[in-house]
């Protein structure tokens, strides 16, 4: 948000069955968790995955007696009078982070809560029905053909924000619910997401693996970082692993830290990023990173060097060592639509 605001994330997906709620409230959790400020709004009235699922959660600590980390939230009425500008600044008036859960649909206010974003989240399923929704494909080669609607929607709110809060929108793709087994679609989708991202101007970062744990906590509206703190009686190497999931998608969203305004267009600098296939990480990783040509890390300007060259190579030998494979890739700024 503009001037000394929150930072405002938008969860934004018009395709369902994303994970897209599930994803914004272990976000909004994850924040409170750090200490930070975190305001929630849900803009989906009907349905309302996020209010309930945060609503499940004051029922548990008042059940269990427990204090965990909770944000602040509330549903957008449109039938109220009031505007989803003013249900913002009125949420976001004390806090530091401003977590917005939208619809699984195309709605106006969505749209206006995309233009205000600081930090646009689209998590997609690792499939090419997923995909479509940004970008098309060759149905032979699994090449990109053109960016898809939503694309040119996201493509459209950046250029009203610049117009009118004169900074850009970090859009980053989230790979939500991917398989822990590396296979020949895993390898396309990324692929072809990789393309994408250097033609339309988005950052793609890991999100939440396919986990039954996810699907059970919801009635208690309870997240991963919640088990040890309510005594659940088993946690097994699953639910270790998928809580390194998720603070690992958090880190990787790049947020400022708390006071710090970072702008927009070069928040994701501080986050290592390469130029290269999965594969090519890995022989360059072998052999060290500097001796690959092929697999180069990209120049992100001034603040590339924001983290010590360690930190990066140990960074990417976690990503080539994962099966997963996610190699995050810097937001172009398109200066036209998207083709």
């Amino acid at each position: 948000m503009a001037g000394n605001g929150p930072h405002l994330i938008v969860f934004a997906n018009e395709k369902g069955g994303t994970g897209k709620s599930t994803t914004a409230v272990h976000t909004a959790v994850a924040l409170a968790a750090e200490g930070r400020r975190v305001a929630a709004l849900d803009l989906d009235t009907r349905q309302r995955t996020l209010g309930r699922y945060l609503d499940n959660r004051s029922a548990t600590m008042a059940r269990a007696g427990v204090d965990l980390p909770m944000p602040v939230h509330d549903t957008f009425d449109p039938a109220k009078a009031e505007s989803i500008e003013s249900a913002m600044e009125r949420m976001g008036a004390d806090a530091d982070i401003l977590v917005v859960d939208t619809p699984g649909r195309d709605d106006p206010h969505a749209r206006a809560a995309m233009i205000a974003a600081d930090t646009l989240v689209t998590p997609i399923n690792d499939s090419f029905v997923d995909l479509d929704l940004i970008g098309e494909v060759d149905a032979e080669t699994y090449k990109v053909r053109r960016p898809s609607f939503y694309a040119e929607l996201v493509w459209n709110s950046r250029t009203q924000r610049a117009k009118s809060h004169g900074a850009s929108v970090d859009w980053v793709v989230l790979r939500n619910r991917t398989q822990h087994i590396e296979a020949r679609n895993m390898r396309r989708v990324g692929e072809a997401l990789g393309e994408l991202s250097r033609r339309v101007g988005f950052r793609i970062i890991p999100g939440l693996g396919e986990r039954v744990i996810y699907r059970e906590l919801f009635p208690k509206g309870l997240t991963l970082l919640d088990l040890q703190q309510i005594g659940a009686a088993q946690v097994g190497l699953g639910h270790i692993a998928a809580r390194q999931e998720l603070r690992e998608m958090i880190a990787a969203l790049a947020l400022p830290e708390p006071g710090a305004q970072l702008a927009p267009q070069t928040a994701f600098a501080r986050w290592p990023s390469f130029s290269c296939s999965p594969s090519l990480l890995r022989e360059s990783i072998s052999g060290g990173l500097a001796a690959a040509p092929a697999c180069r890390r990209a120049r992100l300007g001034p603040s590339s060097g924001s983290m010590p060259g360690p930190a990066k190579m140990k960074y990417a030998r976690r990503i080539a060592g994962s099966s997963s494979a996610f190699i995050p890739i810097p937001a172009a700024r398109p200066s036209s639509p998207p083709g």
